[in-house]
């Protein structure tokens, strides 16, 4: 088969493949969009929250909404496009022609490779930075005198204390999340507007009881001057709420890469686990190759299942697929966190699995 007819060959599986992926990446997305906003609608009327702010909240979180049904997009958009094929017996003249199982189903995963470009920028750009904007909009509906800046951090007014803490994490203890915050300052005024103390603490932390500050600098401002003193720990009384602020707190999956890894850095300087911010940040990195080979193992299913069936039995085996693959990512994800795995391998067996399986057909079956 010369070049040209190859190339040829190519734009015929390119185009039916990403007309169909397309379809499926808007309807699957825009059905979550809506259900996430008559989701909104219960909270329409709480704390000033209006129609309009709902609508804001599903716009700024469609980014993220989109990056996640990519993946499923994907299978099913490339199981329609090569079943069409197959049922209107292109497939087998392409067959017939010289072409390879493997060969077809790569021109089908390349259109996938390049639109898997963009997809992971959107999902470190703007699908964070929209989560972001959803979680303050949440926290301002949940607490009046709490704010969330993207760059500043957490703001909040506590009595005659103004409170900035620059990050948050969240930490699993006995099942629980609990919000820890890191770079606290707390500005103390007078009556007049006068400041009149000032703390910095590395980190603050709820036990259950009260709040404490850890790694304290406290300065004391009167008309002798400044006085400063540092102490490694001491009580807080702050009226924050520990259950709001991890309500509030973006979770790992829905931050960026870089911003997951510096929080992997944060709680390995401190001596603790990174926990779900590892498995996170490996679930991210691990993306584009995890749709690649979903995407590779589902085409055999166009060469012999799908080439007798309509649109409905695709869309079944696609969907079929797809809730398989979903539980057995989890399952080993989980799997791996309970016993210890590191969360590079736990992330990067289930890929592997299907790698071998899709190696194995298309080496039987050239």
């Amino acid at each position: 088969m010369s070049v040209f007819n190859v190339k040829r060959v190519d734009r015929l599986v390119a185009i039916s493949v990403l007309g169909s992926l397309l379809m499926v990446w808007l309807v699957l997305t825009g059905f979550d969009a809506v259900t996430q906003f008559l989701r909104q609608l219960g909270s329409v009327g709480k704390n000033g929250y209006t129609v309009s702010n709902a609508v804001v909240y599903v716009l700024v979180t469609f980014p993220r909404r989109a990056y996640e049904m990519f993946g499923n997009a994907a299978l099913i958009g490339g199981l329609l496009g090569l079943g069409g094929l197959a049922g209107s017996g292109e497939l087998t003249a392409l067959r017939a022609a010289g072409m390879s199982r493997l060969r077809i189903a790569g021109s089908a995963v390349g259109v996938v490779a390049v639109l898997i470009v963009g997809v992971v920028i959107l999902g470190e750009t703007a699908a964070p930075w929209g989560d972001q904007q959803a979680q303050a909009m949440q926290l301002r509906m949940k607490s009046g005198n709490l704010g969330m800046g993207t760059d500043s951090g957490l703001w909040a007014r506590d009595g005659d204390d103004i409170i900035n803490a620059r990050g948050t994490t969240l930490k699993q203890h006995d099942g629980v999340s609990e919000v820890q915050l890191s770079d606290v300052r707390v500005f103390t005024f007078t009556g007049d507007g006068k400041l009149s103390r000032f703390q910095w603490a590395k980190t603050a932390g709820h036990d259950g009881h009260e709040w404490i500050l850890h790694d304290v600098r406290s300065t004391t401002l009167d008309a002798q001057g400044t006085h400063s003193t540092v102490i490694p720990a001491e009580p807080w009384r702050s009226s924050l709420n520990p259950q709001v602020l991890a309500q509030s707190v973006i979770l790992p999956q829905y931050l960026s890469m870089r911003d997951l890894r510096r929080n992997m850095h944060y709680l390995e300087s401190n001596g603790e686990s990174p926990g779900s911010y590892a498995v996170a940040f490996w679930g991210r990195a691990l993306y584009p190759l995890n749709v690649l080979v979903l995407v590779l193992c589902a085409m055999p299913f166009a060469f012999g299942t799908l080439r007798s069936g309509g649109l409905g039995k695709r869309m079944f085996i696609g969907m079929l697929l797809a809730i398989g693959w979903y539980f057995l990512q989890q399952a080993m994800v989980n799997f791996g966190t309970v016993y210890g795995m590191p969360p590079l391998l736990a992330n990067l067996l289930p890929a592997v699995l299907l790698a071998c399986l899709a190696w194995l057909y298309f080496r039987r079956r050239v």
